[in-house]
């Protein structure tokens, strides 16, 4: 497909709203124009960085600026489309699919340009200053892929419960948060998420077999438990 498939159908919609449309006006893929409003309509095979930079630099042209992109079929969209009008609406930016059916086309103006403003989304922010405080070592890297083992503040704290259960035998939560673990020290023992304890009796807790070897591949982890102990 060639951006020029998009033309014809774009001056075809807007015409109808009463536009007068053009093309290739001093670099503007497509021009519509309705007395004293200038639309500027930027027309790409796929969405990219360039078609971003084009559309952020005919903003300082008109505020009423839009990025075209073909789309097949009824119902597919365009890949990371959640993401990519997230993008749109932050630069106020349109969007325009144009669906290319068998045997006709349609226009879909999904997103127009309007003022953004940005809304804190205070549950995630919290959810980043609870991992942050929680923690009492870094012992991932930075940039690492999302696959790779990584070390929670949830598990940080599991294994300090471990290491206490391992040096010192089976103990209460309430031993266990006196020795200096977390407020969550209830709650990680009864969920269990790793299998690596064993209620003994009512309230007492110890360390099984499978959260002694844990303690083996956590030895940064356990080295700095060591440290502080010390």
């Amino acid at each position: 497909m060639k951006e020029t498939e998009l033309f014809p159908p774009l001056s075809k919609y807007l015409g109808k709203q009463g536009y007068q449309v053009n093309s290739e006006v001093k670099n503007c893929d497509l021009t519509a124009r309705k007395e004293e409003e200038l639309i500027i309509v930027e027309l790409k095979v796929r969405f990219s960085l360039s078609l971003v930079y084009q559309a952020v630099d005919r903003k300082r042209l008109t505020p009423s600026v839009y990025v075209a992109i073909p789309v097949t079929g009824s119902g597919k969209m365009p890949p990371n489309y959640k993401n990519m009008k997230a993008l749109l609406r932050r630069l106020e930016v349109g969007l325009i699919l144009v669906r290319f059916l068998k045997k006709s086309s349609r226009v879909e103006v999904v997103l127009h340009p309007q003022p953004y403003k940005e809304r804190m989304a205070r549950r995630r922010r919290d959810m980043i200053i609870r991992e942050i405080d929680g923690r009492y070592g870094e012992f991932n890297q930075g940039g690492s892929a999302a696959t790779d083992k990584r070390i929670s503040t949830y598990k940080q704290e599991a294994i300090r419960i471990a290491w206490f259960l391992n040096s010192h035998g089976p103990l209460s939560p309430k031993r266990l948060r006196e020795m200096g673990c977390g407020a969550k020290t209830q709650s990680i023992l009864a969920h269990n998420h790793y299998g690596w304890f064993n209620r003994v009796e009512r309230g007492i807790y110890e360390l099984d077999r499978s959260g002694r070897k844990a303690l083996g591949q956590y030895g940064e982890v356990t080295a700095l438990l060591e440290e502080g102990s010390n």
